[in-house]
């Protein structure tokens, strides 16, 4: 189930449609339904509520307008390689310490620019 600050694919016409963030979701004067406000990921940034039941909140399809959608909860990679990996190792890993981080050099434009 999508919760706030998820981020969502919103599905149109069975295919993918558009990339939403949850930004709010509440209860509608109607029981069982949710007032689902979401922050559509397009240019310029759009908001979208849409007043929906929790099976659709859930993933199932469901239509508005005679149109097909549905909302696709969205994993970030990184968390689904933690997920995968077995619960001991996910314990015994631990950060680096910032002086053994390698990676690009940072250059401060501050200091370039007293040049």
């Amino acid at each position: 189930m999508a919760v706030e600050q998820d981020l969502v694919l919103v599905h149109v016409d069975n295919k993918p449609g558009f990339y939403a963030r949850v930004e709010e979701i509440a209860p509608d004067v109607k029981p069982g339904w949710w007032q689902v406000k979401l922050l559509v990921l397009t240019f310029p940034l759009q908001i979208f509520t849409w007043i929906l039941d929790d099976n659709q909140i859930e993933g199932e399809p469901f239509t508005m307008g005679g149109t097909p959608l549905q909302l696709e909860k969205l994993i970030s990679p990184l968390e689904e390689e933690r997920r995968q990996l077995p619960v001991d190792t996910v314990a015994d890993v631990k950060p680096k310490p910032k002086a053994a981080v390698s990676g690009p050099k940072v250059v401060s434009l501050a200091e370039r620019r007293k040049k």
